[in-house]
């Protein structure tokens, strides 16, 4: 993930069903929710302007799936998750 888009935490993703796969056995219905695709539409700096984004997309697209994440993406180079340096001294 790139510094820009740590920048933008908050994120609305539109949830596509995948293509059916043959094979799987079951109902498509049972794998409804796992079958799913996401699409990252738009990126925030606060949760107050995704909710306010996701209104005005529910409102033109009243059929589509979207949720809201905040997502960190991946540890910059050196980094953990914790906020230890990784760097090995010689």
């Amino acid at each position: 993930m790139s510094y820009s888009q740590r920048l933008y935490p908050w994120a609305i993703i539109r949830l596509l069903p995948k293509a059916m796969q043959r094979g799987l056995g079951g109902f498509p219905h049972e794998r409804l929710h796992q079958d799913m695709q996401r699409v990252v539409v738009r990126r925030f700096r606060n949760r107050s302007d995704a909710e306010g984004h996701l209104q005005a997309l529910k409102r033109l697209m009243p059929d589509q799936k979207f949720i809201i994440i905040f997502d960190l993406g991946d540890p910059i180079d050196g980094e953990s998750n914790d906020g230890e340096s990784n760097d090995v001294e010689s």
